[in-house]
């Protein structure tokens, strides 16, 4: 959405608030604030990345880790929905 700001013509400061109809301080700082929550999910990233190594090199499958927090998020009435298409498959395919 396009936010335009109504100032008078004459007024000498408005070439540092707007900027061809756009509030440039209002610009600026949504920008600055997506640039600084992208820093930070970087940072929880590497968090993230560090606590998988951790959990990889105390023996634990990382894979498996990433399927029971996957599994965790879902609704507890979906989950078993799932469970049950799942165990049906795997009796149709002989597993």
């Amino acid at each position: 959405m396009l936010q335009r700001v109504s100032l008078p013509e004459d007024s000498q400061d408005n070439q540092a608030v707007v900027a061809g109809g756009i509030a440039a301080d209002r610009l600026r700082s949504i920008i600055e604030r997506v640039e600084r929550l992208e820093d930070e999910r970087k940072a929880l990233s590497g968090d993230i990345k560090d606590i998988f190594s951790e959990a990889k090199s105390a023996g634990f499958d990382v894979k498996v880790i990433r399927t029971i927090i996957r599994l965790r998020k879902q609704e507890p009435g979906e989950l078993e929905a799932q469970e049950t298409l799942l165990q049906i498959y795997r009796r149709a395919l002989g597993m």
